[in-house]
């Protein structure tokens, strides 16, 4: 299920959005699936143009496309990958797990800072954690034991959803947002 612009000038389709996060609730009613306890397959309405402008303004920077449609023609994040998409406007817990790195990512000049990477970088494995440079990208999901989803925002990799498991796995690049996500609303489990 690839939701693509059903007339208009949609990138996002979001009835047809609405029926496959309906049938995943149907297919999963006590939310068994990782991370659905957690979102419920449930999504927040969509942002206004002038906050997703104003976020924008204030960080120096154009989110990329997809990001930035899926704000505005599907939701304010909601259902979708690991713990489900964060929210550009929501309000993190101070105990939350990402709150911290949620901060950070909203400091001034780090969203407009480009990302320097465009390949992976190694975890250091057992015992210590890596360092590496996050400027540019904006945390959009915690997978859960440290690690987390971030969209690149600037540099030659924007657009792409990078995983960090900083304790592990390093940084690893991934697809674009709109494959990420729609890849998550075709898997099964």
């Amino acid at each position: 299920m690839r939701p693509s612009g059903g007339g208009g000038s949609g990138l996002w389709d979001a009835a047809s959005l609405s029926l496959r996060l309906a049938a995943m609730t149907e297919q999963d009613p006590e939310l068994k699936r990782f991370g659905a306890d957690y979102h419920g397959y449930r999504l927040r309405p969509p942002l206004a143009d002038r906050t997703i402008r104003s976020f924008e303004r204030e960080s120096g920077v154009r989110l990329p496309e997809s990001y930035r449609r899926f704000l505005a023609e599907v939701a304010d994040g909601g259902a979708g990958p690991y713990y489900g998409v964060l929210g550009l406007t929501e309000q993190l817990d101070d105990e939350d797990a990402v709150h911290d790195l949620r901060e950070e990512c909203l400091a001034p000049g780090f969203l407009a800072t480009p990302f320097p990477y465009t390949r992976a970088i190694p975890g250091p494995g057992k015992g210590s954690r890596a360092r590496y440079e996050l400027s540019g990208t904006l945390v959009i999901a915690e997978a859960g034991c440290g690690m987390f989803a971030r969209l690149v925002v600037t540099g030659k990799s924007a657009g792409q959803v990078w995983f960090d498991d900083p304790d592990w796995g390093g940084l690893a690049p991934g697809p674009d947002f709109r494959t990420w996500y729609t890849d998550w609303l075709e898997s099964t489990g």
